[in-house]
């Protein structure tokens, strides 16, 4: 039988009522009782890292979980974080940089609702998650969630309150749970070497999602203090008209400072194409612009926070790292990138 490792860091699945709402207070021990059948799954033992509402959860506390994997790696066969659903998505894709080539699972999970009423999703989606750690095939970074696994940088929470939260975005669930069975749809290909962990993030990103008729003057303050901008457009890509002067002004001052801007899109599905419309082309050919393609945002700024943080990081070999598939998150690229 598998000894997986169980790590709180709080959440609405380890919430209690407060007079303000509700609020973490539950201990990984108090949610583990809440699924006794969990003892003919795997062995559990239980750690806590924090305690925290995920609105909250901050790089920071990456580096507190992927540290909790890193020393507890060679005593358990997988882990299973239990987390807030709010950043869920943002903590998974973190880790997939964080944590690669994991030959053993580490599995995100949370509830919409606490563990501790009578109605809720929290126990499922817990014992789910063991079921998935504790089988042979599972590796790397993945969400289990309402009955599916979702790769950890393909997730998106798409519904607030509804039980089936999480969209996998782009690429299909290679596995469910049903009835306490895996049933995989997409073989594991086993890791190849020795696990990698990483810690530095670089946190100076911001996304600029675009509206009709935004101003153009947000755009020097934003350049001034970030690093990295990552724009959500409309459609496949492109820049307004009505910022396209200002854009330039800054692209032509910051690009050779260090500075990168990376173009996404607001549409969940499918992906962007700048070379489609004229209001891309242009303004991707003369800054090559990254793109996001078919990646999700949140894979897209956690990738970056990672990328940013190597030492030596040039313009070209960011642009090269971008492109290089981690944990499946992008699979779209054209030929010339």
């Amino acid at each position: 039988m598998k000894h997986i490792l169980m790590i709180g860091t709080g959440g609405t699945i380890a919430s209690r009522q407060t007079e303000d709402g509700l609020a973490p207070g539950l201990t990984p021990e108090d949610i583990l009782a809440y699924i006794p059948a969990v003892k003919d799954v795997c062995h559990v033992d239980t750690i806590q890292v924090c305690s925290l509402d995920s609105t909250n959860v901050t790089p920071a506390h990456w580096k507190l979980m992927v540290k909790a994997v890193e020393e507890n790696y060679e005593k358990y066969d997988g882990f299973v974080i239990c987390h807030g659903t709010d950043t869920l998505a943002y903590t998974a894709a973190a880790l997939s940089y964080m944590i690669q080539n994991s030959a053993k699972p580490v599995v995100i999970t949370g509830a919409q609702k606490p563990i501790n009423m009578d109605v809720t999703d929290a126990k499922t989606n817990l014992l789910d998650s063991f079921i998935y750690a504790a089988d042979d095939e599972s590796q790397n970074v993945n969400i289990v969630f309402d009955g599916k696994v979702i790769v950890g940088t393909r997730a998106k929470k798409e519904r607030a309150k509804s039980y089936n939260a999480f969209s996998s975005i782009n690429f299909p669930y290679p596995a469910v749970i049903q009835d306490g069975m895996l049933v995989r749809y997409i073989p594991e290909v086993p890791c190849q070497g020795s696990v990698r962990f990483y810690y530095d993030m670089k946190e100076s990103v911001c996304v600029l999602k675009l509206i009709p008729g935004m101003k153009p003057e947000i755009l020097p303050w934003l350049f001034a203090h970030y690093d990295c901008i990552v724009i959500e457009s409309f459609g496949v890509g492109g820049i307004p008209q009505t910022l396209v002067h200002a854009f330039y002004e800054e692209m032509e001052k910051w690009k050779e400072k260090g500075k990168f801007v990376v173009m996404t899109t607001q549409v969940a599905n499918e992906g962007s194409n700048m070379t489609v419309y004229e209001v891309g082309r242009k303004v991707k050919q003369d800054f090559q612009m990254i793109e996001a393609y078919d990646m999700t945002l949140e894979a897209v700024i956690t990738k970056l926070m990672w990328l940013m943080a190597m030492p030596h990081t040039d313009s070209r070999k960011l642009r090269k790292e971008f492109y290089t598939t981690i944990n499946h998150d992008i699979l779209f690229t054209r030929r010339e990138e």
